[in-house]
């Protein structure tokens, strides 16, 4: 009997010491970034970004394959796979962070968080932190962030000859609808 109590008063112990995980993911996010200067508009949109949110832990991930990116034009990207984001050699963008803020995973509705972490890009690794919406949506996750990124803050260098025609920021857009894994 003493081994049963036993057994009991530690499952009971250890229960709250467990954490709820509960795993979201997709294959077909969408990242895409922008530039819009007088001379030249520039858009790059991957709708094959891989994300996975853990919100018992409030964790989050994201990569992206460079070569994912499609242009308007053909030339311009070709021109930021070849020169600018060398894809050949750094084939990805990834983002692994957190975000904070209470989300009601049981209720439908639209939850304000705060996203930080780490972007990496082009072997260069920097911290990112934006405001997002993570939405609850029949049983889905659904997230959106919207923030901005510098070529030179990951060593990606803009030739002075089409300086002009790229703003010094891109707005960087993150749509995500996760179901449960």
């Amino acid at each position: 009997m003493k081994l049963v109590l036993s057994a009991i008063l530690c499952v009971a112990l250890a229960y709250p010491m467990t954490s709820y995980s509960q795993l979201y993911s997709t294959r077909s996010g969408f990242v895409g970034f922008y530039s819009k200067t007088a001379l030249e508009d520039i858009q790059g949109e991957n709708n094959q970004v891989y994300a996975i949110i853990d919100a018992g832990k409030k964790n989050l991930a994201f990569a992206a394959l460079l070569k994912g990116f499609i242009f308007p034009k053909e030339l311009m990207q070709e021109h930021f796979n070849e020169n600018y984001v060398e894809s050949d050699k750094y084939p990805k963008a990834s983002f692994t962070g957190a975000y904070s803020g209470d989300v009601a995973l049981d209720k439908d509705g639209v939850y304000k968080v705060v996203v930080t972490g780490n972007l990496t890009l082009h072997n260069v690794t920097r911290p990112v932190q934006t405001p997002a919406t993570l939405e609850v949506k029949g049983g889905h996750l659904i997230g959106h962030a919207e923030f901005k990124v510098k070529p030179e803050d990951f060593n990606i260098s803009i030739p002075s000859v089409v300086r002009d025609k790229i703003d010094k920021e891109m707005t960087v857009k993150v749509n995500i609808d996760c179901g449960t894994k």
